[in-house]
């Protein structure tokens, strides 16, 4: 049988041996050190925009600590993206808060500002104005800007932008992840660039960053003792994967790249099969990484082929695709909880697919995918991948 095709798998760019080597040579194992200083420094030179940047365990993490530096606790209400995954929203739960999820839009497949703006308005008229709102890039698909924030703006909602999936994208030439009150960074092994796994919050000053780190770091007081009034939290990167990180980042356009040709790809392969649409960018302000290419089969005329039977036939051919995020509203862990919007979200999830996306894709492997997308439309459309 052929080795497998991964969705996104890690992809190294040779140098992160070197970093972890000098962790290990002085002695730095521990949840600090000079890797996770200088992972910090890179991520905040590259996202630019003045924000700080604290390095932290998981992007579940990251946003965790948002909610809990914004004050949102048990009662309250938190309004998320409802087509995304589940990290998104459990931390709400986390917290006891409950979380009101929100419709897609058919442009980015993010938050539909339209439906955004009356759960914002029915909650206030019900006396629950939410403590904040969580905003999805999906699949490196920077969301409704714009229109999101100005929403927010209007109703003084602080916005948590999360940009798990959308290193190295941007909106107006700003990078996604400098939008909001808060910023989350996911490095889990199949994101763009990987720490094996860790996150980082992006902040907007260097006070809260500190106040980030101190709940990260189990929140001990300044004493020689050990001293707690608050909760903290271990949610601290190590210095052994921010030292990944510090290769990764080496290699971080590279990769964005090298997506971006296999999002081409599809993009050139999809143009001549009618009824089957690529998320792409609506225009020239987004910028995407493509971290994974996101295809819709419009079931009105590829109903007796659905996005699972090619999913299907992807494994037998021992490829790796994925269904896209099954909406929260409809997660059984989720029942009950207020939506607002249609169905577009719902849509998507079923006649929605995720593709091969990984920077590591060779040109055998993509013609693989090829031959798969060629006996499941019955064409013969493969077309040369070449880096």
């Amino acid at each position: 049988m052929n080795s497998k095709i991964w969705l996104s798998s890690p992809h190294m760019g040779g140098t992160e041996q070197q970093y972890i080597n000098e962790a290990f040579e002085s002695n730095w194992i521990a949840p600090l050190g000079p890797n996770v200083t200088g992972f910090e420094n890179s991520l905040q030179s590259y996202l630019a925009n003045n924000v700080e940047v604290a390095a932290l365990s998981s992007g579940t993490a990251a946003l965790h600590l948002s909610l809990i530096l914004l004050g949102v606790g048990q009662g309250d209400e938190v309004i998320c993206q409802s087509m995304t995954f589940s990290a998104s929203a459990n931390p709400i739960a986390y917290q006891g808060a409950t979380p009101v999820f929100i419709d897609s839009e058919p442009d980015t497949w993010n938050m539909c500002p339209v439906a955004l703006e009356k759960a914002i308005i029915d909650r206030i008229s019900l006396g629950k104005t939410p403590k904040a709102i969580i905003a999805v890039h999906l699949y490196g698909m920077p969301y409704k800007v714009d229109e999101i924030n100005k929403i927010a703006q209007q109703y003084n909602i602080p916005v948590i932008e999360d940009s798990a999936e959308a290193l190295g994208s941007t909106y107006k030439g700003i990078s996604c992840g400098t939008f909001g009150e808060f910023g989350i960074l996911s490095f889990n092994g199949n994101k763009i660039i990987t720490t094996s796994g860790g996150g980082a919050l992006a902040v907007k000053n260097a006070e809260l960053k500190k106040k980030a780190v101190f709940l990260a770091t189990q929140a001990r007081d300044e004493a020689p003792h050990y001293q707690h009034s608050v909760i903290g939290y271990n949610y601290r990167m190590s210095n052994i994967c921010a030292g990944i990180g510090r290769g990764q980042m080496e290699v971080l356009d590279d990769h964005v790249q090298l997506r971006r040709k296999v999002n081409q790809y599809y993009v050139t392969y999809f143009g001549n099969i009618e009824g089957v649409s690529v998320l792409q960018e609506p225009n020239s302000d987004y910028f995407s990484n493509h971290w994974l290419t996101a295809i819709y089969l419009d079931p009105k005329i590829h109903g007796e082929k659905s996005a699972e039977d090619l999913r299907l036939l992807f494994e037998e051919n021992n490829i790796e695709s994925r269904p896209l995020w099954k909406p929260m509203h409809l997660q059984p862990v989720f029942e009950g909880t207020p939506y607002y919007g249609e169905t577009v979200a719902e849509n998507l999830f079923k006649n929605g697919l995720c593709l091969p996306s990984g920077s590591n894709l060779t040109e055998a492997e993509m013609e693989r995918i090829g031959t798969v997308l060629d006996t499941f439309f019955q064409l013969k459309l493969k077309h040369t991948f070449t880096y």
